[in-house]
């Protein structure tokens, strides 16, 4: 339990605050042809939001910080989506309620159920089943194999074997004592990873590699007592991924549009270089909302939201949105330093790197810190799979959070 108690109904006010000052600006915005629709949607987004942090507040000890830094991110996002395309901002709006839902069944669910730690043949189980499952039924979107299209719906199973992944790991090194009587126990953890990462391959998800490589090497840097093994396994990624380079041609064109996307910024280097120009364009403070041209960008609200936030309302706006995250996975490590039980100390660690790793790849790739990955950014891209997956990753994150003493922002 806190030894102090945390006062969240200042930030959880002034976020309702916020939001409903978002949703005056896309009232002025769209004055002259404004969809009645978003009003009650957006209202009531608002209400959930507001109820939920109010039902949270009661029903867990743990860091609601979390949720609350999360609604901020979604309302800049939604903000976004719907000045892109308001069809995509309602959609989204559904989406986030969905979500919100979803995050209360989870945390329930993972709270009341014991056990977690010893089902690591289910966690392995269901993701090789889940990647079959993509393989025989999967449509190729955008040169990947990983979406399943059910009807009007479509969702990536990666998105909820990410999740399963961290659960595996946990159990692992949980229960690292018992498997490690079993000779190079180690090693068949190893092989399942590169298992997944084969899977994927042959999907061409290459930026979900990267993230699942980022998650295991984060956990065994940190539990693995055979250093070699970290070593072998660093060695063996940097193979992969110049195996990588030399047989898939879209990860060559990442590569060179990287290095230098001027020389192609007719064909194949026109979209970073118009995400560029976006930023510059924006400056400091934007352009203002409905000033900017984020239309110029393809894939504008998924892979480039970042670009067209960053024109419209700033850069400072964008640093406010990195800022959010570094805060987000700070405190998902100092869940992780003071829980406790290690399986989910671990299920901490992993949530955290999740969060951190997918957001700085996107941030990366839109500035030409590193190559374009085609992933998106956790809570702010548009998206109904990424959206539901992360608001049960942050489920589970408010469990881990519970019975520890957090100090922070908002002490009384």
């Amino acid at each position: 339990m806190f030894k102090r108690r945390i006062n969240y109904r200042v930030p959880r006010n002034l976020l309702v605050l916020f939001e409903l000052l978002a949703l005056v600006l896309v009232f002025v915005y769209y004055k002259d042809d404004f969809n009645r629709n978003i009003l009650m949607l957006g209202a009531a987004l608002i209400a959930m939001i507001y109820i939920a942090s109010f039902v949270l507040l009661r029903i867990s000890s743990g860091d609601n910080y979390i949720f609350l830094i999360v609604t901020m991110l979604i309302s800049i996002g939604i903000i976004m989506i719907y000045r892109i395309d308001p069809e995509l901002g309602i959609k989204q709006i559904i989406w986030t309620g969905v979500g919100i839902l979803l995050f209360f069944i989870t945390y329930f669910i993972v709270k009341n159920i014991d056990g977690w730690r010893n089902w690591i043949l289910l966690y392995g189980g269901a993701s090789i089943g889940l990647f079959l499952l993509t393989l025989l039924f999967g449509n190729r979107i955008k040169g990947s194999l990983n979406w399943i299209v059910l009807g009007r719906f479509s969702f990536q199973p990666t998105e909820i074997i990410k999740i399963l992944l961290i659960f595996l790991l946990a159990s692992y090194y949980a229960n690292h004592e018992r498997y490690k009587r079993v000779q190079n126990s180690n090693y068949y953890l190893v092989g399942v990873l590169y298992l997944f990462i084969g899977f994927l391959f042959i999907q061409r998800d290459l930026g979900t590699v990267l993230l699942f490589y980022s998650i295991f090497s984060a956990i065994q840097f940190i539990y693995e007592e055979d250093r070699k093994l970290i070593l072998y396994n660093a060695l063996f990624f940097l193979i992969s991924g110049i195996i990588g380079y030399f047989t898939f041609s879209h990860v060559r064109v990442r590569f060179e549009t990287w290095l230098n996307p001027w020389i192609y910024i007719d064909n194949k280097g026109y979209q970073i270089t118009q995400s560029l120009f976006a930023i510059a364009t924006g400056g400091f403070f934007g352009t203002g909302i409905g000033l900017g041209y984020p239309d110029f960008i393809p894939e504008v609200h998924t892979d480039f939201i970042f670009s067209a936030i960053c024109e419209e309302m700033g850069i400072f706006t964008g640093i406010g949105l990195i800022m959010l995250f570094l805060i987000l996975v700070y405190r998902g490590f100092k869940i992780a330093l003071n829980q406790e039980d290690k399986f989910f100390k671990i299920v901490a660690l992993g949530i955290s790197v999740l969060f951190g790793i997918q957001s700085f790849i996107i941030f990366g790739g839109v500035l030409k810190m590193i190559p374009l990955t085609g992933i998106t950014i956790p809570f702010v891209s548009y998206g109904g799979s990424s959206m539901l997956a992360s608001f049960m990753a942050l489920g589970i994150l408010q469990v881990a959070s519970e019975d520890l003493d957090l100090e922070g922002i908002g002490d009384e």
